[in-house]
This record gives C-alpha cells, sequence and structure tokens, in this order.
C-alpha cells in the first residue's frame, strides 16, 4: 500500500510565525527521499497554510504525484487548470473548520460534478473526490466519470470503542468494494495515525492512504525521513 504524504501543516506552522520557515516545498522533497509515493496539499479558499506560491513551486519540485486537495469554487479551479497537478481531490470546505470535517456529497449533484470531472480531464488531471463510506456516495462517483475515490476514515479513526471503530472499519470496506466493483481507485485518508494505520491493510482494494496531521506532528519529533519511514513500515 502506498503513502502519499499531506504537508498542509509544515505551512501551519510556517503560517504561525508569518514568515518563510518552515518551507512545506522543503517537507514534500524529504518525504519523496524517504519513500512517499505522492504530495498532498489542500489550497483553501482562506489561503490559512498552503498558499499559491507553495502550489506552484511543488508542481516544479514534486517528483511522484501532486494531488491538490481543493473545494469546487472556480477560483482554485483556474489555477488548478492552470497548475496542472497529476491529481485534484475535491473536499468540501467551511471557513470556519478548523480541517475538512466529513465528506462530499456527491449524489444529487451529479450533473455538475460530472461536468467538473471533464474539465479536468481535458487538461490530463485525473480526478478523485473524498467521500464518506457510503454505497450512494460511491455509486455517484462513479457516475461521475471521476478516476479515484477516497474514503473519509475520520470516523473510524474518532471510535471511542473497539465496537465502534470495528463497525466503521466494515463501512470502509463494503464501499471499497463497491468503488472496485466500479472500476474505481481506492484510496483512504483522514485522522489516519501509528496507532489505528495497520487495520487500512484489511480493506480491499485500497491503493493508497493520505496522512497528514499525525506525521508531521511526529516528524517535530524525529524528523521528516524518520516519520515516513515509521509509517511506511506500518503498511508494509
Amino acid at each position: 500500500m502506498r503513502l502519499a504524504v499531506n504537508i498542509d501543516h509544515v505551512a501551519t506552522l510556517r503560517e504561525a510565525r508569518g514568515g518563510i520557515e518552515p518551507d512545506p516545498v522543503h517537507a514534500a522533497v524529504l518525504a519523496e527521499l524517504a519513500g512517499a509515493s505522492g504530495i498532498v496539499c489542500h489550497l483553501r479558499e482562506d489561503r490559512r497554510h498552503v498558499n499559491d506560491r507553495d502550489v506552484r513551486v511543488l508542481r516544479e519540485v514534486v517528483t511522484t504525484k501532486l494531488d491538490l486537495e481543493m473545494a469546487a469554487n472556480e477560483e482554485i479551479i483556474l489555477i488548478a487548470l492552470d497548475v496542472v497537478p497529476d491529481l485534484v481531490t475535491i473536499v468540501p470546505e467551511k471557513r470556519e473548520e478548523l480541517t475538512t470535517e466529513g465528506g462530499l456529497a456527491v449524489a444529487g449533484f451529479e450533473e455538475r460534478y460530472t461536468a467538473l470531472t471533464q474539465r479536468f480531464h481535458e487538461r490530463g488531471i485525473a480526478v478523485s473526490f473524498f467521500i464518506e463510506p457510503e454505497s450512494m456516495q460511491v455509486e455517484a462517483v462513479a457516475a461521475c466519470g471521476a478516476d479515484i475515490i477516497e474514503l473519509h476514515t475520520g470516523t473510524y479513526a474518532n471510535a471511542r470503542t473497539a465496537a465502534e471503530q470495528l463497525l466503521q472499519l466494515q463501512r470502509l470496506q463494503s464501499a471499497a468494494r463497491i468503488a472496485s466493483e466500479a472500476g474505481l481507485v481506492v484510496t483512504a485518508g483522514h485522522g489516519l495515525d501509528l496507532r489505528n494505520l495497520a487495520a487500512m491493510k484489511s480493506i480491499p482494494s485500497l491503493e493508497e492512504v493520505s496522512i497528514g496531521h499525525a506525521l508531521v506532528g511526529r516528524a517535530v519529533l524525529v524528523g521528516f525521513e524518520r516519520a515516513v519511514g515509521e509509517y511506511l513500515n506500518v503498511l508494509r
């Protein structure tokens, strides 16, 4: 299973002082050298962490895969079409949230997201949707012509009991099966860390996990390359 590293919170640390350090681009290079299969960043409408310069420099530097997370906001869409990342992941976004709180509602908006998918495909950009592990949402993503689905693992990660964690893991397993049968590449992310990551290996057809906050937090203590290596060891 592959590991994509989200470098948003390196930028969060930089923005805490309003300076230029630490540079998320440097973190991306270290993550790739340590074995990450891709770099993820979220260009938010309010630019609270990653900014336009980061995205453009990352496009020049990243040699594995650049995944640009974004809301279906026309300003950000136009930036993505200009920068041409390898992949865009469409996520919900609210200004007041600390982090993405759940999956995108694609069902009921298939016409809108089909048109968006086509715009990106015309530029050779693969498209993923970040959704809850629900069959209705999985089927809607497939109907939009997307390439990849990212299953929201936050509810699993936040489960307080073993029984609840198992229930949420079963939801992820079921959604992954449906997605795979529909021809979608299956990925997952949100809230994953060294304690709950191993169970992801039980999800059928899951090819990649995206991890940011916990990995960056670990990197503060042990260094970026070691932190990436620890996560890769769990996945192996």
